[in-house]
This record gives C-alpha cells, structure tokens and sequence, in this order.
C-alpha cells in the first residue's frame, strides 16, 4: 500500500469509528460481526470477479459486494467511508492476494474488524503459478481453471465460518468446477478458428499471462510493466521493433484504462486494438458474470485475429 492510500484508509477508519454503532463493529468468535439466525453471511470481496464466484458458490447463505466497483482499477483503488462500513460489519473478506490487493488487509485492520481474509489466489498450486522475476502473477482467475481453484477456495472459507453449510458450499464449488471445465473447452474451441501461428497479441498491462497459457496464446510485449507507470520512449520503440518483428497484429487494452497508447503504437505497426476487454473487473451485461466476461473477452480477440 503506497504512503497516501495507507493515510487515506486511516482518516476514513477515524471517521467510520466514530460514526459506525458500536454494535457494527463487534468481533464474534474471531469470524467478525455475529449474524441474525437465518441471516445471509455478508461477505466483502476485492472485485466484482470475486464478488461473483462467491456468489456462485454461497447462494442464497451470502450477500456479497465488491469494495472495487465494476469498471474499477484494483491496483490503484483508494476505499471510501462506505468500504471501510462494509469491511467493518463483513464476516468474511475475501481477496485475490499474489500481490493483487494488498492494501485489503490495512483496510481490514484499520476498519477493527476480526473477520478472516481468504486470500483466493495462495490456493493455486505453486507449479501452476506463473512467475515474473520471481514474484506470481495475480491475475490467475482468467484461467478459467484455475478460477475453479478460487471456488474450491471460497466453500472451504464459508464452511469454516458456516459448517452446517458446509457440505452446499462444497457441493457448489463441484458444479462451479465442472461449469469452468465445460467453459474451457468451449472457449478452446472458439480460438481453433485462429492457426496457432496467429495468436500473437500485444496486452497493455501484465493481467493476460494465465489467459494466454490456457488459450495458446503469444503475448509478444506489454506497454505498461505496472498500471500507472508509463513506459519510456525507449521501451516504446522496442515495443514496436517487437511487433513488427513478430507479425502480432493485435493489441489488447482494457476498459478501465484509457487505449491512447495502445491506438499510438497501433498506428506505428498497423497492429488492430481491443479497447474494450474486461479482465480486473466485471460490467454491465453480458459481461455481468464470470463466465460472461470471459466469452465477451474472446470473442473480441478471436475477431481482432480472424
């Protein structure tokens, strides 16, 4: 968490304490605020991503929102007074973790709430993790696979805070993981219409590692290592000098940032852009849901490539 966002989050933690009751606050058996029999467990997630698997995995037994609003940037995010509310009377928090949304876990502890944080992605088997100079990335949900790790993750977190349940929460993340095994295979089959040789596409930031590995796709470069941190013009042209040496003829930009450069290195390479993929958040249909988003994804991609 940078120095402003950690001031940030303790002003509005000063401020919630004093205007949340007391009774929000309240710790139950270190699993966070207690619950009316019968009650949904309210759950906080990072993203809408998140926010949705929980949801496929808790049902009607939670009520689930999102600290990143859809079409938000989770690596820059700066919470509200209303966040630090959420996180304060959640009796779960769950995170992507790898890195993703570390400033969750200041949030949480300034909020002086108790409520376990699961972090979805330490699920991931270490030899499936995809390392960059030693550090995983933390966009593994966009294997669709992998996103069944993070429900088999989330039904062993609900069934420590809820074990009468626990055997739904379980038998949800055996249908969720046999839906994200169908949902492979489907996509799988939409990218058979490229040639292999064709894949090789341009991201604008790191999120597609995982994605690219489940689909045979060829990330030639990145334009941005971090968001927020605009690359040289040095970087830029090895970027293109890549581009062109390659053949990619595909750039992949995301919603939440803006595609200006994206479009700039496009006109130097005559290289197509997508500037409207969702990848760290989810939107407005049909790209409400996971799965939703990912089709949306690679139908885009698949057509920038044809």
């Amino acid at each position: 968490m940078t120095v402003r966002t950690l001031a940030t989050v303790r002003t509005l933690a000063t401020v919630l304490l004093v205007a949340v009751p007391a009774a929000a606050l309240a710790a139950c058996g270190g699993g966070g605020p207690s619950a009316s029999a019968g009650a949904p467990i309210p759950v906080v997630a990072t993203t809408t991503i998140h926010a949705d698997i929980v949801a496929r995995i808790g049902g009607d037994r939670v009520s689930v929102s999102s600290i990143v609003p859809k079409g938000g940037e989770v690596h820059t995010f700066d919470p509200s007074p209303q966040d630090v509310a959420r996180v304060a009377a959640a009796r779960l928090i769950v995170a992507n973790g790898l890195g993703l949304d570390d400033w969750l876990a200041g949030l949480a502890r300034d909020a002086g709430t108790t409520a376990p944080i699961v972090s979805l992605g330490d699920a991931v088997p270490a030899d499936e993790l995809i390392l960059e100079e030693g550090v995983p990335n933390p966009h593994a949900w966009l294997d669709p696979h992998l996103a069944a790790t993070y429900g088999r993750a989330t039904a062993e977190a609900l069934g420590r805070i809820d074990p009468a349940n626990g055997a739904a929460y379980t038998a949800n993340a055996d249908s969720f993981a046999a839906e994200m095994t169908a949902l492979a295979d489907e996509l799988q089959a939409t990218f058979e219409a490229i040639p292999a040789e064709d894949r090789k596409v341009v991201s604008f930031h790191d999120a597609m590692p995982y994605f690219a590995r489940a689909f045979d796709l060829e990330i030639v470069g990145v334009i941005v290592s971090a968001p927020g941190q605009d690359p040289s013009a040095g970087e830029l042209a090895a970027l293109v000098d890549a581009i062109r040496a390659s053949g990619a003829r595909v750039i992949l930009s995301e919603i939440q940032f803006s595609d200006e450069l994206a479009r700039t290195i496009a006109a130097e390479t005559g290289a197509k852009v997508v500037s409207d993929l969702y990848t760290d958040s989810l939107g407005d249909p049909p790209v409400d849901t996971y799965p939703g988003m990912l089709r949306y994804d690679v139908d885009r991609i698949v057509a920038a490539l044809r």
